[in-house]
């Protein structure tokens, strides 16, 4: 048996650790001189590979000089932090990769507490050293700095550090000296202790991971902590009840490469995946059957925010979708829930509506998107932030929000942090013009906000939020300040309408865009809502005016994503997801049965010249403010 050194590789997003983990497999031989392989191959999901983030965890394995090094790369951003305190829990130290200019970032924070906490050695690597806007010394110490503010002991705060250039897959222990990665796996096998637990003793296995092989099944991923795993043993699976149950192993996986391994049998400190056993869940414990000894459950943060999931029933549902009904879409979130254990589902007094919380805006629309182009068609409200109640106060959610941006936007960005409760703790120039700004703000104070500070900031802004617990409420927030304009009859999309209503605001769909009663089709420039027909075209006669032929010419409508989408609509709207459009809508489509008027009745004033304030319907006549 080879030595074992399980080694995970944590950072901020867009630090590079997948780019390394190429790097460090290509130069261990795992492929031949005349294979062809794309970049960043630990990235499997399509999503991955478009947004550029590691969103699950994976293993590889490479082995040098008789030493085998399993190798988890993790997510890098706040919202998956369920998958990094999974895998931590297999790990005996953490690679924290820092870029060389960015520094250490909120995200950076977030996943080194959890290696902190875990009790894991750790090693530094400042990667990117080849920008041209490097900082090594500044950043070597920041971190320093960090491990400080987090409580590092002795051990953990005396940790080697090299640097490195991953795209180049160059390596060294200063700037200066540049070899191949060969000094980043001797520290790696000198400073990684080896793992713990005899292959003696009584089989102890944490289910930390599940995944789904279409030749064997499902698998569940997790380290052996002591004894021995033998293909054809008979062993009991401890669940979230305590009871004991027989199982037998029929086939068992180790990590080479990118590819799991068929072996007989397996000892403790090694990572394996187990074939053969569908009724177990993330958790749950495989011991010895005669003398169980389940392991500690995995603790993760409670999610802090949820979206209203509904089955679609616009007038242009089912056109595109191959599951509409709200059976189907219960069916695949509680199949969602089996393998990710940050997310929570709640039924709510509509039963074709559940509500599902996560840790952020992020997670949700990763599964939002895989959904959609698994061919589900539903409907998703605004965001909203869990709270509590304790001792007789309510809590909400809070977040370190960090900002860099040009130090000419920082009056707006002020005053927008401002109004939606953000309490400034930390301003730092980070040359070029620029500035780096920490806030302290309600979870739900951001929502929406990545949008406009992009908006203000042209473009240039960089946000990164991580969560810092549940606080008292921050009380009303000022939120969008423009109204909708909505669709008030069904049919086609105009050019002559849209040209004319263009000064009412800015629109979200362009000409021939099917669309239908209670659809949003643009942002009004007040804060009202205002029906509109975008169907109406030129009225054809025999007279003809001065203006009659004038060319007529559109802005680009705004296209949405799933993101910006989410964070812009109101508490009486929806997002209408299909596998070919995406949609705003109103959540009661009739306009005879909402109102105009946005907010409570009490805060809008009433105009004494009218005795009926009411607003007026699409016909004249006032409709009700049930929203």
């Amino acid at each position: 048996m080879p030595e074992i050194r399980n080694i995970a590789i944590i950072a901020h997003v867009d630090h590079g650790k997948t780019t390394l983990v190429d790097g460090l497999l290509r130069q261990a031989g795992t492929w031949a001189a005349h294979q062809e392989v794309r970049d960043r191959v630990m990235d499997v999901l399509d999503l991955e590979r478009e947004r550029g983030i590691t969103i699950l965890s994976k293993c590889t394995a490479i082995t040098l000089n008789g030493t085998r090094i399993n190798i988890v790369d993790t997510p890098g951003h706040a919202d998956f932090g369920a998958e990094v305190e999974r895998v931590l829990s297999m790990v005996d130290a953490a690679l924290l990769l820092v870029d060389a200019s960015e520094g250490p970032l909120p995200q950076t924070r977030f996943v080194l507490r959890k290696a902190l906490d875990a009790g894991l050695k750790m090693i530094v690597c400042i990667n990117k050293i080849d920008r041209p806007d490097q900082r090594v010394e500044e950043v070597v110490q920041e971190i320093y700095d960090l491990f400080i503010d987090l409580g590092a002991d002795d051990q953990q705060i005396e940790f080697p550090l090299l640097y490195a250039c991953a795209k180049e897959g160059t390596c060294g222990e200063s700037p200066d000296q540049q070899q191949d990665l060969l000094p980043l796996f001797e520290t790696i096998i000198q400073h990684t202790p080896r793992p713990r637990g005899h292959p003696d003793l009584d089989l102890q296995f944490l289910v930390t991971q599940l995944d789904h092989d279409p030749y064997v099944g499902r698998l569940a991923i997790g380290r052996i902590q002591q004894g021995t795993l033998k293909v054809r043993d008979e062993v009991g699976l401890v669940g979230l009840d305590g009871k004991v149950r027989r199982v037998k192993i029929n086939l068992l996986f180790i990590h080479q490469g990118l590819k799991r391994v068929k072996v007989s049998q397996a000892s403790a400190g090694e990572i394996v995946a187990i074939a053969g056993i569908e009724s177990l869940t993330i958790g749950d414990t495989l011991t010895n059957l005669e003398r169980p000894a389940p392991l500690p459950r995995l603790r993760v943060d409670e999610p802090t925010i949820g979206v209203l999931f509904s089955a679609n029933d616009s007038p242009l549902a089912g056109l595109s979708g191959r599951y509409v009904t709200a059976r189907a879409i219960r069916e695949r979130l509680e199949k969602e829930l089996l393998h990710n254990v940050a997310l929570r589902m709640e039924d709510t007094e509509q039963r074709d509506v559940v509500r599902i919380y996560g840790r952020g805006e992020l997670q949700l629309s990763i599964l939002i998107e895989q959904m959609r182009r698994e061919s589900f068609e539903m409907c998703i409200s605004r965001p909203e932030v869990l709270r509590r109640q304790e001792a007789g106060r309510t809590l909400e959610p809070y977040e370190l929000a960090t900002l860099d941006f040009p130090d000419i936007h920082t009056g707006v960005v002020n005053r927008k942090m401002v109004r939606r409760k953000g309490i400034l703790l930390d301003v730092r120039p980070e040359g070029q013009n620029r500035v780096r700004q920490t806030y302290r703000i309600p979870t739900r104070g951001l929502i929406g906000f990545r949008g406009e500070f992009l908006n203000d900031t042209r473009g240039e802004g960089l946000m990164s939020t991580v969560f810092d617990g549940y606080d008292d409420d921050a009380g009303f927030i000022t939120f969008r300040q423009t109204g909708s304009l909505v669709a008030d009859r069904p049919g086609k999309a105009n050019t002559y309408a849209l040209f004319h209503l263009q000064p009412r605001g800015r629109l979200f769909i362009g000409p021939n865009t099917d669309v239908y009663e209670g659809m949003i089709v643009g942002e009004n420039t007040r804060g009202n809502d205002m029906n509109v027909n975008v169907t109406r075209g030129r009225q054809l006669t025999n007279f003809r005016s001065a203006g009659a032929e004038e060319k007529l010419l559109l802005s680009p409508p705004i296209r949405h994503s799933l993101e910006s989408a989410l964070e812009y609509i109101a508490e009486d709207e929806l997002v209408e997801i299909t596998p070919a459009a995406l949609r705003l809508r109103k959540k009661i489509l009739p306009a005879n049965q909402r109102s105009l008027v946005r907010g409570p009745r009490s805060k809008h004033k009433s105009n004494p010249r009218r005795k009926n304030s009411h607003p007026r319907g699409v016909h004249g006549r006032p409709v009700s403010r049930q929203a």
